[in-house]
């Protein structure tokens, strides 16, 4: 049997009302190859995310024609994007010349679905936070915090929300000794990389049913947090958080974030666009990924974006954008494996 009829069965197992079938075979991720976020003036996102991040600029380039129409799902499109790194991590900014989007709502908070940061690690919080002070950064968290020792999982780690110059979220976090990889204990630099992209989940285990049982991500951790500094770190009153990471062979996790309260966060526009400045979009190597359309016919946990695979970035080979449960964009690019 060909490995997208194996998938098409996949997606029949997971719509199945017991879930008591789990997947035999997925789009097995390989390697998580950065995230990105729609911006509505390019050169000022680089001058932030550069000067004050200290991210390197690595590339830029502009887009337009069928096969990038048919990528984002924007018809008339023409984007400038530039790729950005930090430690051994990517960011990608695109702006839209045409036609402009929807600017992120000012009144977002960060228990909407259509929730999404990146995770900055920094090697000393206080003077991180003091950076971000000096260049009149908005916060996000009313400042930074301490997770408390009772939570094991997260105990010691000390982190603050803020937001860039078009109102995306972004974190900043310190890990204590002990936690994280070895890599966040160094010194030499502030700004070390990103460690993963949270994205804001209605309900874990259906979004587990796209990111473990079809993407193949294996999870990394889970936690349940709660009490005045989560409340504090997130602005949200009340929040109580169930928390599950998922990692790849590579690159940053994608972090699931389920509020069991409040339950009030808004649903994610049914007509986001990846050209709105609330689109983000998690970009995954996946060799599979071509089997995507046979699992579209089979009601899986993700919405089409591409109506098929399509070329319009020859640097990243084959690619379709792809919308999970609750509306995160979500990039799938086919690399042979070994590639």
């Amino acid at each position: 049997m060909r490995i997208s009829a194996v998938l098409a069965v996949t997606a029949f197992l997971l719509s199945s009302p017991t879930g008591a079938n789990k997947p035999a075979l997925s789009v097995a991720t390989i390697a998580v190859n950065g995230v990105g976020m729609t911006v509505s003036n390019l050169d000022r996102a680089v001058e932030f995310y550069t000067s004050v991040l200290t991210f390197e600029k690595t590339a830029e380039r502009e887009f337009s024609g069928r096969e990038y129409e048919l990528l984002t799902g924007v018809f008339g499109a023409r984007a400038r994007t530039v790729q950005l790194r930090l430690g051994n991590e990517s960011l990608e900014l695109t702006e839209f010349l045409t036609p402009k989007g929807r600017p992120v709502p000012p009144d977002m908070r960060s228990n909407d679905h259509a929730f999404q940061h990146a995770a900055l690690i920094v090697s000393d919080m206080d003077r991180a936070y003091a950076r971000l002070r000096q260049h009149g950064v908005g916060h996000a968290s009313s400042g930074p915090q301490r997770l408390p020792d009772w939570n094991v999982n997260a105990a010691g780690i000390r982190a603050f929300y803020f937001r860039d110059p078009d109102g995306h979220f972004l974190e900043i976090l310190q890990f204590p000794p002990g936690k994280g990889e070895a890599r966040w204990q160094q010194k030499e630099r502030l700004f070390l990389g990103i460690d993963h992209t949270a994205i804001v989940s209605s309900d874990t285990e259906r979004s587990l049913a796209l990111y473990r049982d079809v993407l193949g991500l294996r999870l990394a951790g889970t936690s349940e947090n709660y009490e005045i500094e989560q409340e504090h770190l997130n602005n949200v009153f009340g929040a109580r958080l169930r928390i599950t990471t998922l990692r790849a062979a590579s690159g940053p996790g994608i972090e699931l974030l389920e509020y069991l309260a409040p339950r009030d966060g808004r649903p994610a526009p049914l007509d986001l666009k990846a050209n709105d400045l609330t689109h983000w979009q998690t970009t995954l190597i996946a060799p599979g990924a071509d089997a995507l359309y046979d699992l579209a016919s089979s009601r899986p946990p993700f919405g089409l974006v591409s109506p098929r695979l399509t070329t319009a970035d020859p640097s990243i080979g084959a690619a379709a954008l792809i919308r999970d449960p609750d509306g995160h964009g979500l990039r799938l690019v086919v690399k042979p494996l070994g590639h």
